[in-house]
Order: structure tokens, then sequence, then C-alpha cells
């Protein structure tokens, strides 16, 4: 390779983070850092990996999309039936990271899954494109197809069915909400000594504990 890889580095200076200036919530704070995000007009802050548990207890992450944030947790939609809807009904158990890397910053999420309401999963499906509609039904997500002329074959059968709104939600499609245990915010700083505030949910309770972490 022309670029060596182990000589890619960013020296962090943007920011501090510091305890004192840290909200003691941390959804808050999640809501502080993800407002600036926006405000900076970065590629879809709202992206964030989602990391599951195999049957084989064997790690498995993609890219999902952040939908709705609150006390609650972090809301995102996909298919129940694809391979993290799989993964997820086998253990619920989940992390998400954020990176926003304009900002020099990362924000590490642990915690619970567990399907909304299905009220709230036909509230969003209507808000969203009419095309997404129809993909949603077109798609056996994570299922092995022949060809993408299978996927269009199928998407052209599905608007044949539902050619304009409203078009009812999939029972296989719909919301999940992570409740979170632990939640980091990791703020880059020079020579690799970060700032890294760690939330931990204090056991049956809503409060939570602050720790600084070494980087």
């Amino acid at each position: 390779m022309a670029i060596k890889i182990a000589d890619l580095r960013q020296d962090y200076r943007l920011r501090r983070l510091l305890e004192s200036e840290a909200l003691a919530d941390p959804i808050h704070q999640f809501q502080a850092w993800f407002e600036e995000a926006v405000q900076a007009e970065l590629p879809e802050p709202n992206a964030m990996t989602l990391a599951t548990v195999t049957a084989g207890n064997t790690p498995a992450a993609r890219m999902v999309l952040l939908k709705h944030v609150d006390q609650q947790g972090f809301v995102f939609f996909t298919n129940y039936l694809s391979r993290k809807g799989q993964e997820l009904a086998g253990n619920p158990h989940a992390a998400l990271v954020f990176w926003w890397a304009e900002l020099e910053r990362q924000v590490r999420i642990e915690g619970v899954v567990s399907q909304i309401a299905p009220q709230e999963s036909d509230h969003y499906f209507q808000s969203r494109p009419l095309g997404s509609q129809w993909g949603a039904w077109a798609s056996e997500q994570s299922a092995p197809i022949q060809s993408y002329a299978t996927l269009e074959a199928a998407l052209q059968q599905i608007q044949a069915q539902y050619p304009e709104p409203p078009i009812p939600r999939p029972d296989h499609w719909g919301g999940y909400c992570l409740s979170p245990t632990l939640i980091e915010f990791w703020q880059g700083r020079p020579n690799r000594l970060h700032d890294r505030l760690c939330y931990q949910r204090r056991a049956g309770t809503t409060t939570w504990n602050i720790l600084r972490l070494c980087p």
C-alpha cells in the first residue's frame, strides 16, 4: 500500500470535558452534545454503531440511525426478523457508539433493548417517505436473495398492492429502545490523554455515578 496505515494519526486539541461542566444527567449531556453535532452540520449526526451478541456469543455490529432519545433511552427502527432483530430476541444486551470526528468526540452506550409500543412504531412508520414504507414491505432484511432483480420484483408487487398512502406498517418492522445502564463521553485531547467521563446507573434507581476513566 502507498499509505502506511500505522502512520495515520490525528492530535486532538479542540476542547476539554470537565466534571465541573458536565451535566448530572447523562441523557441531558447527550442531548447537549447531539445538538452541538447538529449545529456543526455534521453528516448524519444520528448515525450510530449498534453492537449485538450472536447465539454463539460472538459480537456483531452495524450502523443504524437514532430516531429519538429521552429518559427512557435511545430509539431506532428496523426489521424484527433481520439478523440484528433475531440477535436482540436471543440476547437483549447491546451497545451503541456515536463518533463525531469533527468535534473529536465519541459516546459509548450500553444497556438492554426492548421493542417499543406498536402505536409508536405505527406513528413513525407513517412519517417515513413512501419509498421507505414500500421498502420495509419488500425487503426480507438479512435474508439471501438470488439477485437485485428479485428485490425489484418484490418492490413492484408491493407498489401494486399499496399504490398510495396510507400503507399499514408490517408486523415484522418497528422500533427498539435501548435503556442505558452506562454512558461514556469521550473528548479527544493532546498526547492521547483524552477526557473520559463514564456515567453508571445505580442498580434499581434512576440516579447515576460519574467516574473519570484513564484514557
